[in-house]
């Protein structure tokens, strides 16, 4: 895969929302939502807005070191920043191992949870890396039936029962 500048990554439209770039005036709005304990309960804990900079600033690096990233995700009707979602190798110390593997991951802000916006807008990357990537998987936390849902809905099926960090986790693949 070759990496791409930032004016390169590419822009995808679904019907409520356009995946772009991160952009610098993202960041207040980023940060909000992932210092949110609704948004975060089944990843993390909240972050702090240190943590969320540094967060930040890894997606330009994903797409300019290995040609793919998350894309913030705009919603159509009035602009505003209301997530991100994408693919990136965080090197997880995960048994089995994913490592090289495109993982998708997504977030939301909590007034757009239950919208159907989550299957919309990864509908709109996997199709992104159908004949790019031969596999991608993601990882979700077996509580999380919204995002297994989403993610089933996109091709993505279960292929172990692991643990991340201590606590269970699914794996689960697509074949593109």
């Amino acid at each position: 895969m070759s990496a791409f500048s930032l004016a390169d990554i590419p822009v995808i439209e679904t019907d409520r929302a356009i995946l772009r770039p991160h952009r610098l005036d993202d960041f207040d709005a980023y940060a909000q939502m992932w210092a949110d304990p609704v948004v975060t309960r089944f990843i993390a804990t909240p972050r702090t807005r240190e943590e969320s900079w540094q967060r930040f600033l890894r997606h330009a690096g994903s797409w300019s070191l290995i040609g793919y990233g998350f894309w913030a995700v705009e919603e159509k009707a009035t602009g505003r920043f209301v997530g991100e979602g994408g693919f990136h190798d965080l090197k997880r110390d995960l048994v089995p191992s994913i490592e090289g593997t495109p993982e998708a991951g997504w977030g939301f802000v909590a007034d757009m949870h239950g919208k159907g916006l989550a299957s919309e807008v990864v509908g709109g990357f996997v199709k992104w890396a159908d004949g790019r990537f031969a596999r991608t998987v993601c990882i979700i936390d077996p509580g999380n039936s919204a995002s297994l849902r989403v993610a089933e809905k996109n091709g993505y099926r279960e292929i172990a029962r692991t643990s991340y960090h201590g606590n269970p986790t699914i794996l689960l693949e697509r074949r593109g």
